[in-house]
């Protein structure tokens, strides 16, 4: 019983954290456009780390945005790889 509890907690969690991830992006590229405020880069990183790597990769390349910075080419699709691997090593153990 705990144990499905757990697989449904940390597969909510991951979607809306990635859900998250992505409106970042595509907010920060709106922001952009019309030359505001921006999301502090480190903003986005940090959502990605909190395990929304996959939506942010999504919102890089969905909305074009900080597709030109190394750091974002490189640390992105490292973040969701690390955040797909921790989620199949937790749910391994649950299911």
């Amino acid at each position: 019983m705990l144990d499905k509890y757990l697989t449904y907690i940390i597969a909510v969690y991951m979607i809306f954290i990635n859900i998250v991830s992505l409106l970042l992006f595509k907010r920060d590229k709106s922001l952009a456009r019309k030359g505001k405020r921006r999301i502090p880069e480190k903003t986005l990183f940090l959502s990605a780390i909190l395990g929304g790597g996959p939506g942010a990769v999504l919102g890089m390349h969905l909305f074009s945005h900080k597709t030109k910075k190394a750091a974002f080419q490189l640390g992105l699709p490292l973040i969701a790889i690390v955040n797909v691997i921790v989620v199949m090593m937790l749910l391994k153990d649950l299911v």
